[in-house]
């Protein structure tokens, strides 16, 4: 009976967020609500472009505009929460709010790994097979690879939440986050953690790295191809569809392997940065990144805006 108790000891947690000097609470609020609102604003602005111009109903186009719909629900999974505990004393949280937050974090988070895999075998197919592009990127393969992308990512998650549920939290409650993830909680709890360690030692790595070893593979087809083009023309067109998606691989990946690509033991409050960067400014960086570096969605950008002004 006893350890029934201790179960269900922990009805809530602390999150300490990114500071807890109460003088930093305000200016951090207004830089996350307003890095918040860009998010929101430029993803919803991709996908209306994307949407509106016809000549942007591309298999690229595609998954670049669930790209921006998934970042939209990733960071309003993590910033709310952020932004209420900002300007509240108690920053306090409820067992089932840290899992249900930890839950979509891992689902919406993956789903952004798989669609920049696809993404890059869509490039890929589109510099390297041109011919059979058409063929081999329809509509209805498209869907299919965005339907495994979720399937996925859900299954992934809801192995490490479920697995969450049967450990014991007993007395500590404090986690130095400013969400919740499933290294601190592991800190956190009284009983043992080896079966989610083992779990997140042999599948986290398999989710992590296969979309990343498939966008360098791709990639690496991808540069063998383009060397061997004699058109200076075509390596500029072809760096020029490519060169968005690696600046966002690169932020995406690069933060989150520092991330999770480190023993329990060592993670430490300098991983939140890194954090930041792949839940909170990648998503709000990725629909610039694209429509400032391309052509076909500056010209969908000035045609909504003119639709809209007349």
């Amino acid at each position: 009976m006893k350890k029934v108790n201790q179960t269900y000891s922990v009805s809530e947690f602390i999150l300490l967020g990114l500071s807890s000097q109460p003088d930093d609470q305000k200016p951090l609020f207004i830089l996350f609500l307003t890095m918040y609102l860009v998010t929101i604003t430029g993803n919803l602005l991709n996908i209306l472009v994307i949407r509106s111009d016809s000549h942007l109903q591309t298999p690229m186009y595609f998954f670049l505009s669930f790209l921006s719909f998934t970042d939209i629900c990733f960071s309003t999974t993590i910033v709310p929460k952020m932004l209420v505990n900002f300007l509240s004393e108690k920053k306090t949280i409820s067992y089932a709010g840290c899992l249900t937050q930890m839950y979509f974090t891992y689902a919406l988070g993956n789903t952004d790994s798989c669609l920049l895999a696809v993404m890059a075998f869509d490039r890929y197919v589109a510099i390297c097979d041109p011919f059979h592009y058409v063929t081999i990127m329809s509509h209805r393969r498209c869907v299919l690879l965005v339907a495994f992308c979720c399937s996925f990512s859900l299954l992934h998650s809801l192995l490490h939440t479920l697995l969450l549920t049967l450990l014991n939290f007993c007395d500590a409650n404090v986690i130095h986050h400013f969400l919740c993830d499933i290294n601190p909680l592991l800190k956190l709890s009284c009983s043992s953690t080896f079966i989610n360690e083992i779990v997140i030692m042999i599948e986290a790595p398999i989710a992590l790295v296969t979309p990343f070893l498939c966008i360098v593979l791709s990639y690496i087809r991808i540069l063998i191809v383009v060397l061997k083009t004699p058109s200076t023309a075509g390596l500029r067109k072809a760096f020029s569809t490519c060169s968005s998606h690696l600046t966002v691989v690169t932020l995406f990946y690069g933060s989150i392997f520092y991330v999770y690509l480190q023993p329990l033991s060592s993670y430490t409050v300098k991983a939140h940065v890194a954090t930041v960067v792949y839940t909170v400014l990648s998503s709000m960086l990725n629909p610039f990144i694209y429509s400032l570096r391309n052509k076909d969605m500056k010209r969908g950008v000035v045609k909504l805006m003119r639709g809209l002004k007349y």
